[in-house]
């Protein structure tokens, strides 16, 4: 009976080990796992930190250099893709809408707006004569887009909303189509 006691004890006390061996080991494991899917994330972070600061300085850049083709005919003429027979004047204003457009669509990029918001805020700029213009005016850079880029599917929203604008037969434009949802 004895023999049986210190058996068990013995047994009891290598099973106690085993289980706390067990038990630490998986704590381990489950710290590390954990540990490693935090430096992952802060990577994830740390990239999108980093896409963003590029769309801002990307953004920042467009913007001066239409800016300088507005203000310089002569610098104007290395991206004018207009027609020839649209007066100058109506070129550096499609240079300017097209900054806005640009500005837009960098804001839905960077999910600063949702495709609703940005459907609205371009309904309001479609008001504008000269925007329409704009936009019939740049069809012809539109087209060569991959047709599988947000851009281009933008694009066709866009082209849906002016299409919806014309056949409207009311004055209260702020309702005229439907916004997407994303």
């Amino acid at each position: 009976m004895a023999t049986q006691k210190r058996l068990a004890r013995r047994l009891g006390s290598a099973t106690l080990t085993f289980l706390t061996a067990t038990t630490v080991t998986l704590a381990a494991h489950q710290w590390r796992s954990e540990k490693a899917r935090l430096h992952e994330r802060r990577l994830e972070l740390e990239e999108l930190a980093i896409r963003r600061t590029a769309l801002a300085h990307q953004q920042r850049m467009h913007w001066e250099l239409l800016a300088r083709a507005i203000d310089d005919p002569s610098l104007a003429a290395v991206i004018d893709t207009y027609d020839q027979g649209i007066p100058a004047e109506r070129r550096r204003q499609f240079f300017y809408a097209n900054a806005w457009y640009v500005h837009l669509y960098h804001l839905y990029q960077a999910e600063l707006l949702d495709r609703e918001e940005l459907y609205t805020r371009l309904r309001e700029f479609f008001q504008s004569p000269v925007f329409r213009e704009y936009w019939e005016a740049s069809r012809h850079m539109r087209a060569s887009l991959d047709e599988s880029s947000v851009e281009a599917q933008l694009g066709h929203m866009v082209d849906g909303l002016v299409r919806d604008l014309d056949e409207s037969d009311t004055d209260e434009w702020w309702v005229v189509g439907e916004p997407p949802t994303d």
